[in-house]
């Protein structure tokens, strides 16, 4: 949009320093630009008037407009708690308008007899219209006032910014905004882009997503704002893919060695699904190809990505390579690293762990290890990234869960070896493909759609909390057959903002009501220290205990194969992804598994809708399709926290799917003509594409 609009924000008629402020605190809106960027998300039609008794109830999420003559006024209260209530009728009915600041300033405007257009969100008390802090002016006034626009935006907010400005100020403000910058909005598109997708210029799709001259205008706003967003995120990726495959610094695992043929032929424990055999061939070719490996592997929980992981680390030390391995939390590192030790045992291959807890002796042996290349695979938490881990020769990095690391965290462990490692990094949150092509499109994908043969579907049912007793009786009878049995609790305490059941009470009543005599029961969560937590893990895995109460700390990778049942208390409370992960800690052995998502006779429409999703299919990357639909792509899949959240102000990458992928397509065609964005015509392009890499402090071609 140019330089004029990263003026400061105060510099609009009026902000001033003092607004300024909290718009940047409250919104992050630092410069004209922003504010111009800060779009509606809804709007009102200001034209349409209503009768009084034509507002009704279905109006709750609307703003309507009516005309009125105020018929008197009246006080209540003292001090911070008075309102001033202003009633209104005209001829077809009545109404209360109140307000509970600026009364003094109301009082005044206000004027016993006169007409009114009234605007605001109307509520009922005992059949009657009321309407809090409504926006009046007089009718003579208003109907000879120019409109910029019959649709009126409304802007998202927050209770400060409300109370400042209110609906109409802030309007006001993005109203002066836009007379002071709108010669300055300069064109980001080459026009022969713009022709060849038919969208607006920016300075047409700029006035009318503030100011729509129809709802046609609107839409078509909408479309070219949202064009320029995914496009500079493609831009952004596709440039970053292009900068790494133009490396040729892979290093070389040309040899199917000892390790990897012995552990095949001799060890693994069961035969390798063809998804399986598919994703390490892919891997094979990414090692040999020359080029450095950035691959993400997708796959639901229990797929047997752990089991690729393995194949591909030996390939690794086959070739005289050391790998590692970061997983998200203790618990989750030891496993693998029984796991790993246990399928290699009498393989000539040295597997070493190192966590935040590891003892001395268990710290220095890892660490000289892997410091002398004694060590081939390194398997650790976070503890891995830190300064004194020096490895020999590291050329294979895996990352497990890795939405659970932030980008400086994964990134630290590339600079473990001068030459960037292959990398591979996993995840069991299914992503759907429109996701997977903002977030990851640097990134090659490999998906494992197939579990490994003799599981069965688990199944999954949703109770209410009044079927308590029959939960319960079921419970008895698998905990009679030797089966072991999770509960969890989306609260460790009861919360007086929360209305969920809380893992201390539910800890309670098992102990004191559960109807078997000799059951044993044993608690984890994340306050716990990280003794007692693995202390509990231990009672659970080796069934010491038959019952684990837990919250969603054991959502991630605990493998218990006789745990036949999941209970998830509060189900509501959960997304999907969460759900489904949490779904996958049983149906690990070859027994029947149970998921019992149970919840409050109230739900939200869309808790209904994830508890039934759930029920009717195990279907991961269906259930990530279905959390996008009603969560929107937000926060999903950790992305805020992975540092690839990008500068999204109107786009949304699931529900503009196929704008995306003709932004993609768009961004492979420019940067295979102009690889650097060098001709004069692509100066905005550069700008767009600088605005969607901003913030990120590695190279993300060799990051996920």
């Amino acid at each position: 949009m140019g330089n004029y609009l990263d003026n400061s924000v105060k510099y609009v008629p009026g902000v001033g320093e003092a607004r300024a402020k909290l718009l940047e605190k409250e919104l992050g809106i630092i410069t004209i630009g922003d504010l111009l960027r800060h779009y509606p998300f809804r709007y009102v039609d200001r034209t349409k008037i209503y009768p009084i008794a034509e507002v009704n109830e279905s109006m709750d999420s609307a703003l309507v407009q009516i005309r009125a003559r105020v018929t008197g006024v009246a006080y209540a209260g003292t001090g911070r708690s008075q309102r001033f209530s202003a009633f209104v009728s005209d001829s077809s009915g009545s109404a209360e308008l109140t307000w509970f600041r600026g009364i003094k300033w109301i009082e005044k405007s206000i004027e016993v007899g006169r007409e009114y257009l009234i605007f605001g969100r109307p509520s009922f008390f005992r059949g009657e219209l009321q309407m809090a802090h409504p926006e009046l002016d007089l009718v003579e006034k208003a109907l000879n006032r120019p409109v910029q626009s019959a649709l009126q935006g409304i802007y998202p907010s927050t209770e400060k910014i409300a109370s400042s400005f209110g609906a109409k100020g802030f309007y006001k403000i993005i109203t002066n905004a836009w007379s002071i910058a709108r010669e300055h909005i300069e064109e980001s598109l080459p026009e022969s882009l713009r022709q060849h997708y038919g969208l607006l210029s920016l300075r047409e799709a700029m006035f009318n997503i503030h100011f729509p001259q129809s709802a046609e205008m609107q839409k078509r706003a909408e479309q070219r704002l949202k064009f320029d967003e995914l496009l500079g995120v493609q831009l952004s990726i596709q440039t970053l893919r292009s900068d790494r495959l133009s490396k040729n610094n892979g290093f070389l695992f040309p040899r199917v060695g000892e390790l990897f043929n012995t552990f095949f032929n001799d060890k693994i424990p069961f035969a390798l699904t063809s998804a399986q055999k598919r994703v390490i061939k892919e891997i094979r070719q990414d090692t040999v190809s020359g080029y450095q490996m950035n691959r993400l592997l997708q796959g639901d929980v229990g797929s047997g990505k752990t089991m690729v992981a393995l194949m591909s680390m030996l390939l690794a030390v086959d070739n005289g390579f050391q790998a590692c391995m970061m997983a998200p939390t203790e618990i989750l590192a030891r496993q693998h690293f029984a796991t790993i030790s246990r399928q290699t045992e009498g393989m000539n291959l040295r597997v070493a762990i190192l966590t935040g807890s590891s003892k001395t002796a268990e710290r220095r042996r890892a660490l000289e290890g892997i410091a002398s290349g004694e060590v081939d695979i390194l398997i650790g938490t976070h503890a891995l990234i830190e300064d004194n881990v020096r490895f020999a020769n590291l050329g294979y990095v895996v990352i497990d869960e890795q939405h659970r690391f932030g980008v400086e965290q994964r990134a630290r462990l590339w600079t473990k070896n001068q030459q960037p490692p292959h990398i591979l990094v996993m995840t069991a949150t299914p992503i759907p493909r429109t996701l997977a092509m903002t977030l990851y499109g640097d990134l090659d994908v490999s998906v494992i759609d197939e579990l490994p043969p003799g599981r069965q579907p688990i199944r999954t049912y949703h109770y209410y909390d009044s079927a308590r007793l029959k939960l319960w009786g079921f419970l008895r009878k698998q905990i009679e057959a030797g089966r072991q049995v999770y509960v969890v609790y989306p609260l460790i305490k009861e919360s007086e903002t929360m209305d969920y059941k809380d893992l201390e009470d539910g800890f309670e009543s098992i102990v004191r009501d559960f109807p078997l005599p000799d059951y044993r029961v044993t608690v984890c969560h994340g306050k716990m220290k990280p003794q007692d937590k693995e202390e509990s893990m231990r009672q659970f895995k080796e069934h010491e205990a038959d019952i684990l109460v837990a919250t969603s700390v054991i959502e991630v990778g605990v493998d218990v194969p006789n745990a036949t049942v999941m209970v998830i208390e509060s189900a509501e409370r959960f997304g999907l992804s969460q759900l489904h992960q949490l779904r996958g800690r049983v149906g690990r052995g070859g027994e029947q598994s149970f998921c019992i998502l149970m919840s409050g006779e109230k739900l939200s429409r869309e808790a209904r809708q994830r508890l039934q999703a759930m029920c009717e299919t195990s279907d991961g990357f269906r259930l990530a399709e279905l959390d996008l639909k009603l969560r929107g792509a937000g926060d999903i899949n950790g992305t805020q926290q992975s540092g690839v959240a990008f500068d999204l102000k109107i786009a949304n990458p699931t529900l503009d799917a196929e704008l995306l992928a003709t932004a993609r397509e768009a961004a492979i065609a420019v940067l295979s003509a102009d690889p650097q964005l060098e001709h004069p015509d692509h100066r905005m392009l550069k700008a767009l594409r600088a605005r969607h890499s901003a913030g990120r402090k590695f190279d993300l071609s060799i990051i996920s």
